[in-house]
């Protein structure tokens, strides 16, 4: 018979003592599948620091994927498709971990001519041989022959979103850096500030009007007990007024609440504000892509529209500069264009390449810079071997410096939406860090953007 078909052993031809088995190991993947169809997020079976103070000391399989099994070997081998599973007795005798190869067998037990009902052993093995389940199920045997195609499942991958734990973990671990919540006045703001202090990441001060602020976390049902409030009548003097601060040190970063971006970055940058650097202000998003092994910088999306070859080096190094204080020694940054070759015709490969001659000359310090690189040669080391590429940046890029504000935003969105990705965002340049989130973020991109900020403003106060 062939593996392509399923076939099924009709109640007459069972015989007492008749056997099937399925092996199959458990991964991670399979637990966290079971746990997302079946609702079950126990922590013995999810959280490895919650399983080592648990009975076994580790993470567990849920004892449910285990008997499931039982029931792929009924309902595909024996008696196979048109079994009927009217009942199953079950004990879990030791328990499943990540790793481990189980086999699962029915045997016939017994057979009972009414109703055509027939009684199986039921047993699961590990692979040294221990009994890890065993019990009894009861079905109705199917009357006729069953020969029918197996069906074939869709492909199945989780989103894993685990590049920004590092760092988050690294910023938890240190002291609250003082933060100005820049016109808090909508529910979504108010969230926000009280997230990052309850992680340990910010200690925010909401700059404002107060009465405003306490509307804002009324609708949000939250107290602003030990929160301070700075008042102010509007979300420009909120913009000027949190600029002092931080100029005057009183706060280390800034955090957008429900006002424009342009409205607090014109404050940043407006003459004697003392934030402003020699350096262009530049937006980052950190993104965690799924299918990629790690992080990934999109830059700039959101505040550099159509920037010069002057400005792109800023955009460039200021990323640059990031990934090296996360601990990154020398970053991969791919320049974009739409081809992989230079076309006069076309400015952003002429920026490309005369941004990959000013890394070897030293205007950008600190990372290897390549370009012209389409995208898929950006990120994928078969597209660029398809291409005959040769690049040390080629397939391995750790930013994504693309060619104007419109681009990058296309790119991080369709990431965002069709790719899974969570994107945390940062503007760079100035003396403080400035935290750009929208309403429509997740948590996860929340909290990253806070850690991030942190590490880059503590990093800015080191002596």
């Amino acid at each position: 018979m062939s593996e392509e078909f399923l076939r099924n052993r009709p109640f007459a031809e069972l015989q007492v003592g008749d056997t099937a088995s399925l092996v199959r190991s458990v991964g991670r993947d399979d637990i966290d599948l079971f746990a997302a169809v079946s609702g079950d997020i126990n922590p013995a079976h999810l959280d490895a620091i919650f399983a080592a103070t648990d009975r076994f000391g580790h993470i567990v399989a849920h004892g449910m994927w285990t008997a499931a099994l039982v029931s792929a070997v009924l309902g595909t081998m024996l008696p196979g498709p048109g079994t009927i599973y009217l009942g199953q007795e079950l004990k879990f005798l030791k328990p499943v971990a990540p790793g481990d190869t189980v086999t699962a067998t029915v045997t016939v037990k017994e057979k009972r001519t009414e109703k055509a009902i027939v009684l199986l052993d039921t047993a699961c093995t590990n692979q040294r041989g221990e009994a890890v389940l065993a019990g009894t199920a009861t079905v109705i045997a199917p009357d006729r022959l069953i020969e029918w195609p197996r069906t074939r499942l869709p492909d199945v991958s989780l989103r894993r979103h685990e590049r920004y734990e590092t760092f988050v973990k690294d910023a938890r671990s240190r002291p609250p850096v003082p933060a100005a919540i820049v016109h808090p006045c909508s529910p979504a703001a108010i969230l926000g500030a009280i997230e990052v202090r309850d992680e340990g990441l910010l200690e925010p001060l909401l700059i404002g009007p107060e009465s405003k602020i306490r509307a804002a976390a009324e609708a949000a049902q939250v107290t602003l007990d030990g929160i301070a409030i700075e008042a102010v009548p509007h979300s420009h003097a909120a913009a000027a007024r949190a600029v002092e601060l931080a100029a005057a040190g009183r706060v280390a970063i800034l955090v957008k609440g429900s006002l424009h971006t342009d409205e607090l970055l014109e404050a940043v940058l407006a003459p004697g504000s003392n934030l402003r650097t020699e350096r262009r202000l530049s937006h980052v998003y950190v993104m965690d892509v799924p299918a990629y092994p790690k992080p990934l910088i999109v830059t700039d999306a959101a505040v550099n529209i159509q920037p010069t070859l002057e400005h792109k080096r800023d955009i460039c190094q200021n990323a640059v500069d990031l990934l090296r204080l996360l601990g990154m020694e020398e970053p991969l940054v791919a320049v974009l264009a739409a081809v992989e070759t230079v076309n006069p015709k076309m400015q952003a490969t002429l920026d490309a390449a005369a941004l990959s001659m000013m890394a070897s000359r030293g205007q950008i310090t600190g990372a290897k810079v390549d370009g012209p690189l389409a995208f898929d040669n950006a990120v994928s080391a078969d597209a660029a071997r398809t291409k005959g590429i040769v690049s040390p940046v080629a397939g391995r890029a750790d930013i994504l410096l693309v060619p104007d504000l419109e681009a990058g935003n296309m790119l991080a969105k369709q990431l965002i939406y069709f790719g899974g990705a969570t994107a945390a965002g940062l503007v760079l340049g100035a003396r403080v860090p400035i935290v750009l989130t929208s309403r429509a973020d997740p948590l996860s991109a929340r909290i990253a953007s806070a850690a991030l900020a942190k590490l880059v403003a503590e990093h800015k106060a080191a002596p």
